[in-house]
């Protein structure tokens, strides 16, 4: 029980979900022998090598996370998918628990434990939270580093942003203090300032393959709306041209989000304006077609128009359809002809075509 150890030991106890290690109880008074001893009784159990907790029954989640910190040693801390669980950046429990070490240290892994070691786990490491844990902005470049594709990279990034987790600015700032980076080009784009407000893996495919590709302009992201006492937002509003357009991803706007999405577009559509609704294959598989739709939406109310992204790019065919038609060219006139006088043989006003006295001559006659 809590209640019988040494005050100092008992605090530690607390303190980390009812972990201790050897160490701190040898620093109490309690030696090797006692230790053992109430671990026969089962009044305490041994989780990692020097590290037990001060009950008997089911440890916790978080006790379980304690243990692994403290059986890595000193400035070991919680990072990747593990600090992902306890920031509530990711929603599930990870399967192995990481931590991450100095570089200079050498521990090794306990039983579903994974070690990873870096040159700034000083830096890295969160300033309070408890168990040591590595920075959200920390958290989302480790995970994105490690990621198999760039939507699953931009997917922490986003998720960290959509949960207000962090900034743009933070973490622009931590991916310049990383000399390797898996995806940087691309999150770098992400981060940088002109692209504030994209909250999904979704809404930067359509900025970077239906606006940008298409020289499309480029809308106002996340734009909150006040109508009455409620307050909504848009995911990319064309001020100038009274055109919105929503982007359905299948967790940003569940099925039960329906009838809201449908009662603000109608709202959009009250006030004299268009809202267009993609979902994720109309942006990553048919972007030039959605691009060719929302082209059109612009131009009938006033935008000079999109520029295909490839011959067969379907814009071009609203080029073509708005283009005008070319002007009739009338044939120069003849060099010899005085200002005036009418070409021998003219193509216009009466007798057109008509050829003249010595063209009628019969060839035999010229012949001679």
């Amino acid at each position: 029980m809590a209640s019988e150890l040494p005050p100092i030991l008992r605090d530690a106890a607390e303190r980390q979900a009812g972990v201790v290690t050897s160490a701190q109880a040898a620093r109490a008074g309690l030696g090797r022998n006692a230790i053992r001893a109430r671990v026969r009784i089962g009044r305490w159990q041994r989780l990692y090598r020097g590290v037990y907790a001060t009950f008997s029954g089911e440890p916790s989640r978080l006790a379980v996370l304690w243990a692994a910190v403290l059986s890595a040693g000193p400035s070991a801390m919680l990072s990747h998918r593990t600090a992902a669980e306890v920031a509530n950046l990711a929603d599930s429990p990870s399967e192995l628990i990481h931590i991450t070490i100095p570089a200079d240290r050498r521990v090794a892994a306990a039983r579903g434990v994974v070690i990873h070691r870096s040159d700034r786990a000083i830096q890295m490491l969160h300033p309070a939270r408890q168990p040591s844990q590595t920075r959200i902005e920390e958290t989302v470049l480790d995970l994105a580093d490690q990621a198999r594709s760039i939507d699953d990279a931009v997917g922490w990034v986003t998720r960290a942003l959509g949960r207000r987790l962090t900034t743009q600015a933070r973490l622009r700032l931590a991916l310049t203090q990383r000399v390797r980076m898996r995806w940087r080009s691309e999150l770098t784009e992400l981060l940088s300032p002109d692209l504030a407000g994209l909250m999904s893996v979704l809404e930067r495919r359509y900025h970077r393959d239906v606006e940008r590709r298409h020289c499309l302009p480029a809308g106002a992201r996340q734009v909150r709306v006040r109508r009455g006492d409620r307050t909504e937002y848009r995911d990319v509003r064309y001020e100038e041209y009274a055109t919105c357009v929503e982007l359905d991803g299948q967790l940003a706007h569940p099925a039960d989000a329906r009838w809201r999405d449908i009662r603000r577009d109608n709202a959009v559509a009250a006030d004299g304006g268009a809202t267009l609704r993609y979902g994720w294959l109309d942006v990553t598989a048919r972007g030039c077609e959605t691009a060719a739709e929302l082209d059109r939406a612009l131009r009938s109310r006033g935008f000079p128009g999109a520029r295909p992204c490839s011959p067969t790019c379907p814009v071009a065919a609203n080029t073509e359809a708005t283009r005008p038609a070319s002007p009739v060219q009338r044939p120069p006139a003849d060099k010899g002809t005085r200002p005036g006088q009418r070409p021998a043989s003219s193509t216009t006003g009466p007798g057109r075509g008509v050829p003249t006295r010595s063209a009628r001559v019969p060839a035999a006659t010229a012949a001679r």
